[in-house]
């Protein structure tokens, strides 16, 4: 981020990013001066990460260290971690479950659906899962990799001959193993920000092809629509849609009854968590999520009930009940460590690694961890954290944008569990950490307060017309009067346009990235009207500049 007004801001950091990068270093025994360290850094350095076999993990073999003693003391204690959570920050309704050796030992539901209406949540209640999403994707293509219609290591392009990225070499080489350990190269949210402008699922993932490639293979970049390139990839290869594909591999064979990838099937449900904001001291339900473009990488919704019985499979090798529902090999290959998450900042320091949809560390006793958070800033936070040699999971699911409450129940849970304790009281911990994270995002033009002595604005003809960009689409420029307007995306959603200074003009951000007030700078050429204008907002991989048609 640079101090020039036309450089205005960076497209938001998605708090489930620095939450991955918390969630491996908590898994790696992270000290919380360390995790505080790798938060501040919106994408881990690129690190190379080539695909270990499962002989390569350092999980030693040792005993258990839990027993059923300890467990049932951490579960008595979660009553109290989740009451006194809610209290100190408001979130309306919280939803946890917890497994130990197959067996469902806690489910429950705390507080509301909805902020001010009576409706109670339950272990049946449905919560979208946004991020969360992405180790349940994972679970599916194992379910299809071994039945033996796709390989992790198979080309995108073998099975979705319409995928494109920039670079035609990685094209031909990007495996859906590759997207779903966000190691492809494309930027961090890649297609994320024309989800915010309501495009759908097709343009979104046409649109990678234009995306500026970092070096294959060498870095992490956190990308939902490359995930989701991959999953509808294997989708085709199973003959199915991917909401169809979900169900008949896992949620059916389950009996996951309340799980659905598809959005309208959350919105119905009467039983739901609607999500919440905080607008000054109060949460308020102001918004609604459709991450359906998305739905593989954040488009699940779901129960503590049903996550429960996902748990035990994961748990389990893929087996429930005495049924192979996943096969256990390619259900393995998930867990493995695929790509540096978080690189260690010291020679001594934690590493954090992702697999495929999910989170990997290993702990100070050489125990594999697994987890992933869930966030839309429109108001879900999620999280699931297993210790899969301990046949332990714990599920938070709550209806209020990403603070950290998820993590903080989980983690100390598992604290409790493992050390009858809590090692690191993580609560003021991930508050702070994300609170640090909203106040990096800030920009450093104030679009609430002009300049003292601004530049006068060209006279509104100067401004209007309408302008071309191949990634976002036509963008037009009205006036009424002495203000103008902006319209793009397509449904040519509008943006008022305030003056700032000169030819910069401000207006309102919306969506999961929004940013607040943001900039817009024409260029003008003496007397003429604008050949071009920036929107700083979208100009984070270098699309932001549109051209008079």
């Amino acid at each position: 981020m640079t101090g020039d007004v036309t450089t205005l801001r960076r497209r938001r950091t998605s708090a489930v990013a620095v939450l991955a990068v918390l969630l491996a270093l908590a898994a790696s025994s992270a000290r919380p001066d360390a995790a505080r360290s790798a938060a501040a850094q919106p994408t881990p350095a690129p690190t190379p990460a080539p695909s270990p076999s499962p002989a390569a993990g350092p999980v030693p073999q040792q005993p258990p260290l839990l027993d059923q003693a300890k467990v049932d003391h951490a579960v008595a204690q979660l009553d109290g971690l989740v009451q006194a959570a809610m209290k100190q920050t408001g979130v309306p309704g919280v939803a946890v479950g917890v497994v130990y050796r197959d067996k469902v030992v806690f489910a429950k539901g705390y507080g509301v659906r909805k902020a001010g209406e009576p409706g109670a949540v339950g272990p049946d209640t449905v919560f979208q899962l946004a991020s969360l999403s992405k180790p349940l994707a994972s679970t599916v293509v194992a379910g299809v990799v071994g039945g033996g219609k796709v390989a992790w290591d198979d080309p995108v392009i073998k099975h979705d001959p319409g995928f494109a990225l920039k670079d035609p070499w990685v094209t031909r080489h990007a495996t859906v193993a590759d997207l779903f350990a966000h190691r492809s190269g494309l930027p961090d949210h890649a297609g994320d920000l024309l989800e915010d402008l309501g495009f759908d699922r097709a343009y979104i993932l046409s649109r990678l092809r234009l995306e500026p490639l970092a070096p294959f293979r060498a870095g992490y970049f956190y990308t939902n629509f490359g995930l989701t390139a991959a999953a509808l990839a294997v989708a085709k290869a199973a003959g199915r849609s991917w909401e169809d594909l979900s169900a008949q591999t896992l949620y059916q064979p389950l009996g996951m009854t309340d799980t659905s990838s598809e959005f309208a099937d959350f919105e119905k449900n009467p039983d739901r968590a609607v999500g919440h904001v905080k607008v000054g001291d109060a949460w308020q339900a102001k918004y609604v999520r459709d991450p359906q473009a998305q739905s593989p990488a954040g488009g699940v919704s779901s129960t503590v009930d049903d996550l429960a019985k996902w748990m035990r499979l994961q748990l389990g090798g893929g087996k429930v009940d005495g049924r192979q529902v996943i096969d256990a090999t390619a259900l393995q290959e998930t867990h493995l460590p695929h790509n540096v998450a978080a690189p260690p900042r010291a020679p001594d320091g934690p590493v954090g690694f992702y697999g495929l949809g999910f989170n990997v560390g290993y702990d100070e006793f050489g125990r594999l961890r697994l987890g992933h958070s869930g966030a839309f800033e429109l108001g879900a936070a999620t999280n699931v954290t297993m210790l899969p040699g301990e046949g332990l999971g714990i599920v938070v699911l709550t209806n209020a944008q990403p603070i950290g409450v998820a993590e903080a129940v989980a983690y100390n849970f598992m604290d409790i569990a493992s050390y009858g304790r809590q090692k690191t009281d993580w609560l003021p911990f991930m508050l702070g950490v994300l609170q640090k994270m909203e106040n990096a995002d800030t920009s450093r033009t104030d679009y609430a307060k002009p300049p003292a002595n601004p530049a006068a604005a060209k006279p509104t003809a100067a401004y209007t017309g309408s302008y071309a960009n191949e990634y976002y689409g036509p963008l037009t420029v009205t006036a009424q009067g002495d203000r103008l307007t902006m319209a793009l995306g397509p449904r040519r959603q509008a943006f008022p346009l305030t003056h700032y200074d000169a030819d910069t003009f401000s207006y309102q951000t919306t969506g999961e990235n929004a940013v607040g007030l943001d900039g817009v700078t024409f260029t003008v050429d003496g007397s003429g009207p604008a050949k071009q204008l920036r929107v700083a907002h979208l100009d984070a991989d270098g699309w932001g500049t549109f051209t008079r048609s």
